[in-house]
């Protein structure tokens, strides 16, 4: 079994912003795939189905970001996940805005949501999809992070998401490596 985590905060204020990237592409692979993502347990809103032949649990931690570990540190040992087949999606203030970027492992950096995953699962050895959102210019980052997106970064995130979401499955479907190799490019 697989578990794709998305990282955000619950409710209708943040839904938009930068930092629930994780939750939109959640959305967006639920949607493509018929997972209803309805279900609280664990501390998260979850759904399960099949996505490339494989079980998966989709996962949106309501604890909000700083403390999205408390939910998938649950959920791994719950289902008994080995680390390999846990799929966290985040947003990435170090990458431009509009891209994506998939590791096999590796610290949290600066992205407290990821501190919390890190500490709870207890391991960095799993996948990670980063959304990049890009810097913030000079703003306040927790301010940049939770106001609405500018219209001209709106198109360029909903591609990131797409991609996201699609780079996901692939890793299902054609595992870690593959996934890395097709999705891992620079965008124009």
């Amino acid at each position: 079994m697989y578990v794709i985590a998305g990282l955000g905060n619950p409710g209708r204020a943040y839904e938009k912003t930068r930092h629930n990237m994780g939750f939109q592409v959640i959305d967006r692979i639920a949607e493509k795939h018929g997972i209803q993502v309805k279900r609280l347990k664990h501390q998260a809103l979850t759904g399960d189905g099949r996505i490339a032949g494989q079980k998966v649990l989709l996962v949106k931690p309501q604890t909000y970001m700083n403390n999205s570990g408390q939910s998938l540190g649950e959920i791994i040992r719950y289902y008994d996940v080995e680390p390999e087949h846990l799929i966290v999606i985040y947003d990435d203030m170090d990458l431009p805005t509009g891209t994506i970027r998939i590791r096999k492992k590796g610290g949290p950096g600066t992205h407290n949501g990821m501190k919390s995953v890190v500490a709870h699962v207890q391991t960095q050895e799993f996948p990670r999809i980063r959304v990049g959102i890009g810097a913030s210019g000079g703003e306040d980052w927790k301010d940049f992070v939770l106001d609405e997106i500018s219209k001209k970064d709106q198109q360029l995130l909903s591609d990131a998401l797409d991609r996201a979401a699609e780079a996901a499955c692939g890793i299902l479907g054609e595992g870690i490596d593959i996934a890395m190799n097709q999705w891992n490019k620079k965008t124009e």
